[in-house]
């Protein structure tokens, strides 16, 4: 069940886990799972179905000290993440408290998720790759971590009308570029499950497609709008990633 600090999900092996991660692993097992309402995201189903995913476990997502967790299961993916297959995406489920969850708004999560992104860019060991552009609003600019670029997807409790945005803990799913072009490759078979993609998230969510989804390298395309997608149509002007603006954690 585990690769050093990442698992794979058996589950007859869950009961080893603390309740909280035991309980995180059931219930998105039951999410992609679920055939009567499909998860949205087509990858990610067949990669869950394949066991091609990686998962971690991280503290409560306001501590400083859950970024060295986080970070150490993102370089470990990252060093590994060739050998699980060609949908692999890491999965990081955070100890969410009930006092968070029942009380936090969507755009309080929003803050944590920029945040651990900002701080776990501070303590990477890796220089920023030099094809991809350090500015944000660059549309071929994404989130790189110990030399590889990432597409991040945050899903929070306080995700109500984005059900494909809700979980009952704060989650970040992460897939390396390279997975993404992997799939790119066949072009008119991505073009027509991203079609389906889009079909399922109409009957998923209740809320409308949002904008900002779009696809990489177009020049009206910023990935990091779609790392963390509101509840509404609403959306931030700015990039909240300091890394390249000259902030610091502290200054933040």
């Amino acid at each position: 069940m585990k690769f050093n600090m990442l698992y794979t999900d058996d589950a007859s092996e869950r009961h080893l886990l603390k309740e909280w991660k035991r309980d995180a692993l059931e219930k998105f097992n039951k999410k992609l799972s679920d055939k009567d309402k499909p998860f949205p995201c087509i990858p990610a189903t067949i990669g869950f179905s394949k066991n091609q995913l990686r998962y971690g476990f991280a503290e409560d997502p306001r501590e400083e000290s859950t970024t060295e967790q986080v970070a150490a299961l993102l370089k470990e993916y990252t060093l590994h993440s060739r050998t699980f297959g060609n949908y692999s995406s890491l999965i990081i489920f955070y100890k969410t408290p009930d006092k968070i969850r029942s009380s936090y708004t969507v755009k309080q999560f929003e803050q944590l998720f920029w945040q651990q992104l900002a701080s776990l860019s501070e303590i990477d060991e890796v220089e920023w790759p030099n094809n991809i552009p350090k500015d944000p609003h660059d549309p071929v600019w994404e989130f790189c971590f110990h030399g590889e670029p990432y597409f991040m997807y945050c899903a929070t409790p306080a995700h109500v009308n984005r059900q494909s945005r809700h979980f009952d803990y704060m989650m970040l799913a992460i897939t390396p570029r390279w997975v993404l072009k992997e799939f790119m490759k066949k072009e008119s078979l991505a073009l027509k499950i991203k079609s389906q993609v889009r079909k399922r998230l109409k009957k998923y969510d209740s809320s409308p497609i949002h904008p900002d989804l779009n696809s990489y390298g177009a020049e009206d395309n910023f990935e990091w709008k779609q790392y963390f997608i509101r509840d509404d149509e609403t959306t931030i002007s700015k990039c909240p990633f300091h890394r390249f603006l000259g902030m610091t954690k502290k200054s933040t």
